[in-house]
């Protein structure tokens, strides 16, 4: 294991007091932040260090769950679709079901085709998102 140099060692404490009020707030602006933890905020603020603050569109991020969640459900009833037309491929050899099973073979595939449509929209939007 590597040892800190004597600078990168944080061995002076600095005693800072504040109020519930003021410690609330220092910790909402940390949280905004990227920095993991109240005191490295304080030190960067402190010392003038930039601080990276996250910037997020709320109502984007709302999209963004209701589509992961959309994305869910669709590969559910993608997989529940798929059962079914296989347990009517069984029965193929009865005349009704087979003129059931290829008229409804075009809309399988539609289905099937606007289905995946939408899932890679969102897996593309989830990734745009995501790299923001």
């Amino acid at each position: 294991m590597m040892k800190k140099q004597e600078g990168e060692v944080r061995s002076l404490v600095f005693k800072l007091r504040l109020n519930r009020v003021e410690k609330s707030k220092l910790q909402e602006l940390q949280k905004r932040s990227t920095e993991k933890d109240l005191s490295s905020y304080i030190r960067k603020v402190s010392l003038k260090e930039p601080v990276i603050i996250k910037c997020r569109d709320q109502s984007a991020d709302d999209l963004l769950m209701c589509l992961l969640q959309l994305n869910k459900e669709l590969n559910g009833l993608g997989n529940n679709f798929n059962q079914a037309v296989k347990k009517l491929h069984i029965l193929d050899k009865i005349p009704e079901f087979r003129i059931w099973i290829q008229h409804h073979q075009s809309l399988q595939q539609t289905l099937i085709t606007k289905t995946e449509e939408i899932r890679l929209f969102m897996h593309q939007f989830s990734q745009l998102w995501l790299q923001k």
